[in-house]
């Protein structure tokens, strides 16, 4: 929390003391592509979602999170916001669930029988009788 304070901090000052551009610009340098601000489900920026280009330079944007589970495991979840899709990879096994509603704070993922519900930090997989709790983690 401390380093992204200090590095707001220090961008701020940077920008305010920085010297006066013309209005033409540099001709020279080249603009990147604007991709606007990126909303998580609750409505907030989230800064984890970036854009990354896969080895044929097609963007997309992809963001990992690990969650734990109650008794501690933990799972891999991969949200692509471009194909609407989120995977969750546990055991060496991956179930890729599509994106299905979207209400404010929550999102519904499901596939056949299973249905994940992400609300903030805590995810909840339903797969017929078995509930499982995850919660985001920091590795």
């Amino acid at each position: 929390m401390k380093k992204v304070l200090l590095t707001a901090t220090a961008a701020i000052v940077v920008s305010l003391t920085s010297c006066k551009k013309s209005e033409n610009g540099n001709k020279s340098v080249l603009k990147s592509e604007e991709s606007g601000v990126i909303l998580a489900d609750n409505g907030k920026v989230d800064s984890t979602i970036h854009y990354e280009t896969d080895v044929n330079g097609k963007k997309y944007l992809k963001t990992n999170y690990v969650y734990k589970a109650t008794d501690g495991s933990l799972v891999k979840v991969v949200f692509n916001y471009d194909e609407k899709t989120m995977s969750v990879r546990s055991n060496n096994k991956t179930f890729i669930l599509n994106k299905v509603e979207s209400k404010g704070n929550e999102t519904i993922y499901e596939k056949m029988d299973m249905k994940a519900t992400v609300k903030e930090d805590s995810l909840i997989l339903d797969q017929g009788n078995n509930i499982i709790e995850l919660v985001k983690t920091k590795i």
